[in-house]
C-alpha cells in the first residue's frame, strides 16, 4: 500500500509564489497606465492638428499681414534701426507660424478626434502587459522590449487592431521569450521586475500629471465642455480671427495706398 505525500513547498518556492502574483497585479495595473498615457498623447497630437486647422492657419495669416505692415515702415525709414529690428522679427514671425501652418495642412488627412473602441484598449493592454521594457531580465532584452513598445504605442494610435496583434503574436512565438529555471534565480528577477514596473508607474504619473497641466490639454478640455453644451470654442476663435485678419488686410491696404500717393 502507498501512501502519496503532498511535498511542501520550500520557503524560497512560496516567497516567489507570493511575488509572481504581486507581479502579476502590477503588470496588469501598469498595463492600464501605458494604456492612459499613451491615449492621452494621442488625443492631444489629434486635438493639435485640428487647433493648427482651425486656428493656427489664422494666426499664420495675422502673422504674414504684420510682416507685411513691419517692412513698409522699414522700407520707409531705411535708417531707422528699431523698425528695421521690428519688420525682421516679424517676418521670421511669420515663417515660422507660416511653416506651423503647412505641417496643419499637410496632416490634415489625419482624424481631429481620437476616439479608440474598447477592444482596441482591451488589446493594447494585453500586448503592454506582455512585452512592457520594464519586465526585461537585462539590457538586450530591455531593447528588443522597447522596439516592440514602440511599434505597439504607434499601432495603438493608429487605431490598428490587426497590428497589435501581429505584435503579440511575435512576441509570443519568439524564441526569446523563453526563460531559464531555478527558483533563486527566479526569485530575485521577480523582485527586480516588481522595483522596475513600480519606478516605471511613478514616471507614468508625473508625464500624465505634467500633460493634463498644460496648455494644450486644458484648452482641450475647456472646447470639449462647451461642446458637451452645444457651444464651439474653436469656431468662435476662428470667427474672432477672421475679423482681425479683416481689418489688418484693410490696414496694409490703406498703408500700400498712402506709400504710392506719397511716392507720385
Amino acid at each position: 500500500m502507498s501512501i502519496n505525500i503532498a511535498r511542501q513547498q520550500t520557503p524560497e518556492e512560496r516567497e516567489l509564489s507570493k511575488k509572481l502574483e504581486e507581479l502579476l497585479s502590477l503588470q496588469i495595473l501598469l498595463a492600464q497606465r501605458e494604456l492612459d498615457l499613451v491615449t492621452v498623447q494621442a488625443e492631444l497630437k489629434a486635438f493639435d492638428r485640428r487647433y493648427l486647422r482651425i486656428i493656427g492657419i489664422r494666426y499664420a495669416e495675422l502673422d504674414k499681414i504684420a510682416a507685411q505692415i513691419a517692412e513698409i515702415f522699414a522700407r520707409s525709414s531705411p535708417k531707422d534701426h528699431q523698425a528695421q529690428e521690428h519688420a525682421y522679427g516679424a517676418r521670421a514671425q511669420a515663417n515660422e507660424s507660416g511653416q506651423e501652418s503647412k505641417k496643419a495642412l499637410e496632416k490634415s488627412v489625419y482624424a481631429d478626434r481620437f476616439n479608440p473602441s474598447d477592444a482596441l484598449k482591451k488589446l493594447y493592454r494585453e500586448v503592454a502587459k506582455c512585452i512592457h521594457p520594464d519586465l526585461a531580465t537585462d539590457e538586450n532584452d530591455r531593447i528588443r522590449r522597447q522596439r516592440f513598445m514602440v511599434e505597439a504605442n504607434q499601432a495603438y494610435e493608429a487605431g490598428d487592431e490587426n497590428r497589435l496583434r501581429e505584435i503579440l503574436h511575435e512576441w509570443e512565438s519568439s524564441p526569446e521569450g523563453i526563460k531559464g529555471d531555478g527558483v533563486g534565480a527566479e526569485l530575485v528577477r521577480t523582485i527586480r521586475k516588481i522595483a522596475q514596473v513600480e519606478e516605471r508607474m511613478l514616471t507614468l504619473e508625473t508625464t500624465l500629471a505634467q500633460l493634463q497641466s498644460s496648455d494644450l490639454y486644458r484648452l482641450k478640455k475647456e472646447v470639449e465642455e462647451a461642446e458637451a453644451e452645444g457651444q464651439d470654442l474653436l469656431a468662435e476663435m476662428a470667427s474672432r480671427l477672421d475679423q482681425q485678419i479683416n481689418d489688418a488686410k484693410a490696414h496694409f491696404a490703406s498703408l500700400v495706398q498712402e506709400k504710392s500717393n506719397h511716392d507720385r
